[in-house]
């Protein structure tokens, strides 16, 4: 089923993101071709010109009607399709979909593909950020035998023009949770994040994909039939219009994306035995934390409201926060970590497991705050955000330093 554009626009298809096979669509088509290039775009009205125009002329040299481009366009405010439109006189070879009830560039380019003919698929952005010419040489590399053929930053040839950092640093972290939660997939390239690549159909077609967010490549290699991977080095170039939509969401999607892929394959135990980290006990410490903000909050209001005790907010909130400390503790040795704490009876054995969760509480505390200072100071301008940020980073702290001292597995004498 699609969805009804007006003349000369793709229909969007709906439904399922399940690629064809190309013998079902060379059937209504009566012909298939060489390669397609989905371009996803969102407010690049500025860029679309010279980037049908840079394409066209690269591969009417190499593959000369041999080639297909589909802008898959969200719609774009600046109107970006509208453009792109008004430019299918002069090259016929390019398609145009407006997708109005539908966002993100994952499920863009997978909508493209769908409607595509190409043997080969590929993706490209429509900033110009991707240099255009090692097209070729992803191309190449297909029809030498690739299954994949990645353009990627962190091999020889490759780069970023001028980022900062902040934006460098977030990159490799991003990768490096990458290796941790996904190993087996995001190990296989040198560039995971990449968004400029070529794929054979044959690798993708009669899969349901499901991805988030705009890493199209995880999705690709976490669930195609993919086995030969060749990669070709290029530098990201900065933007020559428009603005950068990359925000702290993406980075959400992205660790969001990574967790669907790993537990679509493996269950919670496999995936805490494979990653060394006891997922199901983090799990019940996330849980166990959540009940201390609700005590938190009520023992802050019992004590500080000019309704109740007026205390002052200083002394109110230190005896709130120990409260809460006190419950998760309990709750923490009797439920999260229960494994540990049945074998090490007794009070004083108690009390010492209590003391080490103060502490380390403690020093969470430190971390939460210096982590919302550097994150909202440099990162996110959002302090709402930032905080989220930091409690995750404190909680994570927090669970792994207690795992190892509060309640680590030791002969009791």
């Amino acid at each position: 089923m699609s969805i009804i554009q007006p003349k000369n626009l793709l229909s969007v298809p709906s439904g399922s993101l399940r690629i064809p096979r190309l013998l079902s669509r060379a059937a209504t088509a009566n012909q298939s071709i060489l390669f397609s290039l989905v371009i996803p775009t969102y407010l690049e009205a500025g860029n679309i010109n010279k980037i049908v125009r840079t394409l066209t002329s690269l591969l009417d040299e190499s593959i000369p009607g041999d080639y297909e481009l589909i802008i898959v366009d969200d719609d774009s405010p600046d109107g970006t399709w509208e453009v792109a439109l008004s430019m299918i006189r002069e090259f016929p070879q390019l398609q145009i979909m407006r997708r109005e009830n539908e966002r993100g560039l994952s499920s863009a380019v997978i909508r493209g593909w769908q409607n595509s003919k190409g043997r080969i698929l590929g993706v490209i952005d429509g900033d110009l950020q991707h240099p255009p010419h090692i097209l070729l040489q992803l191309l190449n590399a297909i029809e030498k035998g690739a299954d994949l053929a990645v353009a990627s930053r962190h091999i020889e040839g490759g780069g970023v023009s001028s980022w900062s950092f902040i934006r460098r640093l977030l990159s490799r972290g991003a990768q490096l949770l990458g290796l941790i939660i996904l190993p087996r997939v995001t190990g296989r390239v040198s560039d995971p994040m990449s968004g400029y690549f070529m794929v054979r159909r044959s690798c993708l077609d009669d899969i349901s994909f499901n991805p988030i967010g705009y890493k199209i490549l995880l999705e690709v290699l976490g669930r195609g039939r993919v086995e030969e991977i060749a990669e070709v080095g290029y530098v990201f170039c900065e933007r020559q219009d428009g603005e950068s939509k990359v925000s702290w969401k993406h980075y959400l999607d992205y660790i969001r994306h990574l967790i669907r892929l790993r537990f679509s394959s493996e269950s919670v135990e496999q995936f805490s035995q494979r990653l060394g980290f006891p997922i199901g006990k983090f799990i019940r410490f996330g849980l166990v934390g959540l009940s201390g903000v609700f005590v938190d909050m009520a023992i802050l209001y019992l004590l500080s409201d000019s309704s109740t005790l007026a205390l002052p907010l200083t002394r109110s909130k230190i005896i709130a926060g120990e409260v809460a400390i006190f419950n998760n503790f309990l709750w923490n040795d009797a439920w999260t970590f229960a494994d540990v704490s049945t074998t090490q009876k007794g009070m004083k054995q108690r009390l010492k497991r209590f003391f080490k969760f103060n502490i380390i509480c403690l020093a969470g505390l430190s971390i939460n705050v210096l982590v919302l200072n550097l994150v909202f100071n440099f990162v996110i301008s959002n302090r709402y955000i930032a905080n989220l940020i930091a409690i995750a980073v404190a909680t994570v702290w927090n669970f792994w330093v207690n795992l190892k001292l509060s309640w680590r597995v030791t002969q009791v004498k």
